[in-house]
Parts: C-alpha cells; structure tokens; sequence
C-alpha cells in the first residue's frame, strides 16, 4: 500500500504534494462550483493512470504488464492508498469522465467496432442516453450518490496514440514490400525493438495496437495474422504474396533460432566426451560423441533449409522489385506518351522552329529601324568646332581674369611700398622759401 503513490509523487509533476489534498478529496462538487480546478485534477489523474499502465504497474495481461490496456475495479482505489491523505475520494468520477470523454474505452468494444473511434464523440450523445450506457456499465452518476469505480478492462487512449505516433516516426514505409511485411508475432517484436520497450507486448496490447494503426490510423494492413506496413499507393488488404513473405520470414527465424541452440548442445556435447575421458568413461564418452553427431547432423540439415529459404526470400525480393520497376516504366512511358501527344510530331516541332527563327530575325529588324535617328541630321564636326570656340572663349576669360587679379595684386603691393616710405620734413621746407620767392620776384625781363 502505497506504493503507486509513492511512485507518483516522485515521478509525475502533477502530483506535488502541494496538489496531494486537492486530488485526494471528494472535488466532485467543484464540478458546477469551479469547472476549472474539477477539470484539471481529473485531467492530473487521467495522466497519471496513463503513466502507471504505460510503466507496466496497473495490471497485467496473461504473465505480461500490459502497457494499453488495465483491469478497473475498486481494487485501484486501495492501490492508490496514501499514506497521508487514504484512499483517492473522486476516483470513480475520474474514470467516468474518462469513458464519456472516450479517454477510456471497453475493451471488447474497442476490438469488435468497424467504425473508427474518432468517427463518434461520446460528447455529442445526449446525456440521457450517455447515462443509461454508463449505468449499464455499473457507472453511477458522477455529480451524486457513491463514486463507484466501473469494473472491466478498458483500453488507455492516450498510451495507444502515444505508442502508435512513435512507431510511425520510426518504421520506414518507403522500404521494399519484404521489409514491411510480418507475422503477427514477429510485429510483437518489431514493436519492442523500435520502441526500446524492456518486454514484449501482451498479446492483448497488440490486438489493440494493430487495429487502432489499421482501422483508425490507415497506417497498416493486417487480416489477423499478416501485418504489412503501409507503402504509398500500394493496394488495399494483404495478398498471397505478402503471407508468402510472412511465412518465409517467420520460418527462417525459427531456423535461426533452432540452430542458435543445435550449435550451443554440439559444444556442450563435445565438453561432456572430453570430461568423459579426462575420467576414463569411455561409455559416456561414446554416447556424447554419438549425440554430438546426431546434432550436427541436424544442424547440417537446417542449415540447408535456412539456405533455401533465403533464396526464395531473394528471388521474391528480387520479383517485387521487377514488378516495382515495370509499374514505374510503364508510368514512364504513358507520361511521355502523353506529353509527346502534346508536343506533336517531329515536323510540327521543326515548322515550329522556322517560325520561330522568322519571327527572331523580324524582331531584330525592327529593333534596328527604331534605333535610327529621327527628324534633321546634326553635323557632328560643326558641333565640335563650336565646342571647341566656345572652350577657347571660356579659357581666355578666365586668363583674363587671372592676370587683372594679378595687376591688382601689383598695385596694391606697389601702394603698400609708398605708404611704407619717409615723410619729407616740414621746416626745411618753410626756410627756403621765402628766399626763392624773393629772388623769383627780382627776376626782370630786361635781366
């Protein structure tokens, strides 16, 4: 007791203890007076019983965990005992939401049902009708009276779906039809193997997974003993062929395995005669001899059978892939018969290029009249010439104004020489001229 939720608290983030009163409680009432908080612990507890029959914990089919499928009865209450908080009060609710949201559906149903699940939603049924089927299954109204637990098996939705989306990323439909095809038992194999599953599945999880991938997914073909993967545009239902193939398949593994264990008592055959004489038993080293012969015999003869096995397996393999090859030549051939329907014969292909070719050289022909000037000639030298003057004319005013800059240049130097000499002094002046007045004013003409 207690060990499941033990194992939730450790490995489920919806069951932190915090959340513990909460999922433990009776929240039936919080259905009508918080939709929210009510849908999101059966949403914790309908994770967590996946993760639970997902790890093998719930129940078992035959001597195997079965992953897809659990037992339900008030049995999973007392498994799912707390310590702390006892045994979960709303469980019988969790389930009951769980089959009218169709996250949980009977068993028997589920594998006798032609019409996809996905086809119908128990939601869009009236509740009236959806509560006569639940109380036919021992189910009792959620929102009132005891939270009863409906007793039988049912397959886990979301552990199908989540096992049927990982082996599509992984299987390879493009590979030859003898690589996709199998025995039921050998698909139990191929599943454990792609999956990395610990053991295989129960035979009841692959009742359910083949035909949920065949019914609902359209991913395989499988008639209740040959299981074929399958390939883009490849007929519908298994043929002779592909049970040819599944047969060969399984046969050469059982060989295998048959010689696996011929070759392991040759040599524990062959230890025991040599036993036998390190103890001098001659008698019991004869009769060891003797089985080690009659073991390699039979080993011999398997592995015959296993070798013409493999060339029938080789000459198959070698007929699909001619058959492929025909069908992708005569595809061929009706494509291009087709487009050569369009194209026409050679002489319209040839007709075509003439007028092609005409059209082409009428083309250049009138893009050579549109290049040609329009309207008067303009002769070239005389515009050259005027260029040329008018160059000439530009060059001489500008040498013009280059040498008036440079006279100005001059005369301001030479102005700037003036300024910068002596002044004449002014008494030496006055002196001398009263005296030059004077003789100038006795100057006669008569001398």
């Amino acid at each position: 007791m207690g060990e499941l939720s033990d194992y939730l608290v450790q490995n489920d983030p919806n069951f932190r203890k915090a959340r513990l009163p909460a999922l433990y409680s009776d929240f039936r009432s919080q259905k009508t007076l918080n939709p929210d908080g009510y849908q999101a612990n059966v949403s914790a507890w309908l994770l967590a019983l996946a993760r639970l029959a997902s790890d093998g914990l719930l129940s078992r089919q035959g001597s195997k965990s079965s992953a897809l499928v659990f037992d339900l009865d008030e049995s999973l209450r007392r498994s799912l005992d707390s310590k702390q908080f006892g045994q979960p009060l709303a469980l019988g609710t969790v389930i009951n939401e769980a089959l009218a949201q169709k996250d949980l559906i009977p068993l028997q149903s589920f594998l006798q049902s032609n019409q996809s699940i996905y086809q119908q939603s128990w939601s869009q049924v009236p509740w009236n009708v959806m509560g006569w089927a639940l109380r036919q299954l021992g189910v009792t109204d959620p929102s009132r009276g005891e939270d009863k637990i409906s007793k039988g098996n049912y397959v886990v939705m979301k552990n199908v779906e989540t096992a049927s989306r990982e082996l599509g990323e992984r299987i390879a439909e493009k590979a030859p039809r003898y690589d996709r095809v199998f025995t039921k038992g050998q698909f139990q194999e191929l599943f454990t193997s792609v999956l990395a599953m610990e053991q295989r599945l129960s035979e009841t999880d692959t009742d359910v997974l083949l035909k949920f991938l065949s019914r609902d997914k359209d991913m395989i073909e499988y008639d209740g003993h040959t299981v074929r993967i399958r390939g883009s545009g490849e007929a519908r239902g298994i043929t002779e062929e592909d049970s040819s193939i599944a047969s060969i398949k399984e046969l050469a593994s059982n060989l295998e395995h048959q010689i696996d264990l011929l070759n392991g008592r040759i040599d524990e055959l062959d230890q025991e005669a040599r036993n036998a004489v390190l103890r001098k038993n001659r008698v019991a080293a004869l009769a060891a001899l003797k089985s080690k012969k009659r073991a390699e015999s039979s080993l011999s003869t398997r592995y015959a059978t296993l070798h013409q096995l493999e060339e029938v397996a080789s000459k198959l393999q070698q007929a699909s892939d001619q058959v492929q090859l025909v069908k992708v030549m005569e595809s061929s051939a009706n494509a291009l018969e087709s487009l050569n329907t369009q194209i026409g014969s050679a002489d319209k292909v040839e007709n075509t290029r003439d007028r092609l070719r005409d059209q082409m050289s009428a083309t250049d022909e009138i893009t050579a009249i549109l290049a040609e000037p329009t309207g008067m000639i303009v002769d070239e030298e005389e515009i050259d010439e005027e260029l040329e003057a008018m160059e000439r004319e530009q060059k001489k005013e500008e040498e013009e104004k280059e040498r008036g800059k440079e006279e100005a240049k001059e005369a301001s130097k030479a102005m700037k020489d003036l300024d910068e000499l002596p002044s004449v002094p002014s008494e030496r002046i006055g002196a001398e001229s009263p005296t030059r007045a004077t003789g100038i004013g006795r100057l006669t003409l008569d001398g």
